[in-house]
């Protein structure tokens, strides 16, 4: 059903309605750049085609080394299997914070100390540093998230954090090196 804010129409959040973002769990997230356009490099093969990585730009460094400092800044997240692509992240991020004991369920407005705020943390970091330092890049707005929900699913996310570059020389870039639910 289509929701109105102010009278114009509206897409519903993708975020779980009676999830806490703030609470303990694990999360799989894809992050993409704006219209896709390869910012962080292009995936290669070694020569004897045993390993397949990312060849990184500049823009793609910072990607990366932001994403891996993400704990420093939110000292209760602790990251888990993570891949950067020529034009997207995938990441299983984990928020641990064994003091909180009360529940707030996923809202609209200012938050901090969840998933949202992280992320808005990360994407702003990115973005300043292309900003100062002159470099094209933009996002794609919002990002994509999944609560995990059991082992055989943080397994099978894993699994495919790992396989995606395999599956980018494959298949292209195509919609199934997105998201494997």
């Amino acid at each position: 059903m289509e929701e109105k804010f102010n009278n114009k129409f509206r897409i519903p959040a993708a975020r779980l309605s009676n999830w806490d973002y703030g609470s303990n769990g694990l999360y799989y997230i894809t992050i993409c750049t704006k219209q896709r356009l390869h910012y962080f490099g292009d995936i290669v093969a070694s020569v004897d085609e045993n390993q397949v990585s990312l060849n990184k730009t500049t823009i793609g460094e910072i990607a990366y080394t932001n994403w891996i400092e993400i704990p420093i800044h939110h000292p209760f997240i602790e990251l888990d299997e993570f891949i950067l692509m020529p034009n997207h992240l995938h990441g299983i991020i984990f928020i641990n914070r064994p003091d909180k004991i009360d529940w707030q369920l996923n809202k609209f407005g200012a938050q901090s100390k969840n998933l949202a705020s992280a992320m808005r943390g990360y994407k702003a970091s990115v973005k300043t540093y292309a900003t100062t330092n002159e470099i094209e890049f933009s996002w794609q707005p919002r990002y994509f998230d999944r609560v995990i929900r059991n082992e055989k699913e943080y397994q099978n996310v894993r699994e495919y954090i790992f396989k995606n570059p395999e599956n980018w020389l494959a298949n292209g870039d195509n919609e199934d090196n997105y998201f494997p639910m």
